[in-house]
């Protein structure tokens, strides 16, 4: 009988659903690191959040041979030195929504200037003034995966042209068209809202630095919802604080919990967000389906069947 042992603030949900799917599997549910490792030990698949999985619960677990996270970033993962038969599966594909709501939580505070807005609530301070809009603008989505998909539809839906950035497609539901990472300062000249969506791999650090940052327009917004290390962030502040470009929408940072004495805190073109582009109040939901497929395969021995497995060399979803 195959052992999961479940990592997750609502792991009693998770354990009740998937022994609805799976009942000859024995889950434990910890909802605490020290519950987990007093619960490891036989256990041959855990789920939990990729950043959760430390050093310390995979020594405890000499069985394991599965790590399912539950995020789309697993390149922590990587760092854990793990032996070579076990395998780690990723939550890529099923973040698109809550992702392109925060992308354009971003485009539309820094486009109307919502921060200025709830500022003259505040003074009770009445002031009238033209409001740009979303339509008619170019969005440049820097990845082009499964939450890109998600967030150029609904740009389209607001009248936008979406213009991919990626080598390894050529077009994707969305997209007016697709340019190659080579191009990507040409793609940034274009963009009213630069957006990264790509996974953090060494291929991807820093991929957007001066030199991308200086081909926007000044009237155009940087938005970050990939990893904190994809842009130069030294390089970012520097345009945000000169006015080379107009602002921008943070929810990751090169160093988290961003520091206290880090400038974009108080810089009034940017919003910051503290790392809550994938979390959602209907998350179970929507990771279940995708558990229950990869575990009924794992117990079946398909492991080439299941679903967004991570190659370790370059640290991206097969």
């Amino acid at each position: 009988m195959t052992d999961v042992l479940i990592l997750e603030k609502e792991a009693e949900i998770y354990a009740a659903r998937l022994r609805a799917e799976c009942p000859d599997v024995v889950f434990h549910a910890a909802t605490s690191e020290p519950e987990a490792l007093a619960l490891a030990g036989s256990a041959e698949v855990v789920i939990a959040m990729a950043h959760e999985v430390s050093a310390a619960l995979v020594a405890s677990m000499p069985h394991l041979r599965w790590i399912a996270a539950l995020t789309t970033g697993t390149e922590h993962l990587a760092t854990l030195n793990l032996p070579a038969n076990v395998i780690f599966t990723s939550g890529r594909g099923i973040h698109g929504p809550q992702m392109s709501e925060l992308a354009f939580l971003y485009m539309l505070g820094l486009l109307r200037n919502t921060r200025g807005i709830l500022d003259n609530q505040q003074r009770h301070h009445w002031e009238r003034r033209p409001q740009r809009l979303l339509l008619g603008k170019t969005a440049v989505l820097v990845g082009v995966g499964a939450i890109s998909e998600e967030l150029a539809q609904r740009c389209q839906a607001f009248g936008m042209t979406v213009i991919g950035v990626s080598s390894a497609r050529t077009e994707a539901r969305g997209f007016d068209r697709i340019l190659p990472r080579e191009r990507l300062c040409e793609a940034a000249a274009a963009a009213d809202s630069l957006i990264a969506l790509v996974p953090y791999s060494a291929r991807t650090h820093h991929m957007i630095g001066a030199a991308e940052l200086s081909a926007m327009k000044p009237s155009a917004f940087f938005i970050n919802l990939a990893r904190g290390n994809v842009v130069d962030e030294a390089a970012l502040i520097a345009h945000l604080a000169d006015g080379r470009i107009a602002g921008a929408g943070l929810d990751v940072f090169a160093r988290e919990p961003l520091p206290t004495d880090s400038k974009l805190w108080d810089m009034p073109n940017v919003i910051a967000t503290p790392h809550i582009g994938g979390m959602s109040d209907t998350y179970a939901d929507q990771v279940l389906p995708l558990l229950v497929s990869n575990l009924k395969d794992f117990l079946a021995g398909r492991l080439d069947m299941l679903r967004n497995i991570v190659t370790r060399k370059t640290g991206e979803t097969a």
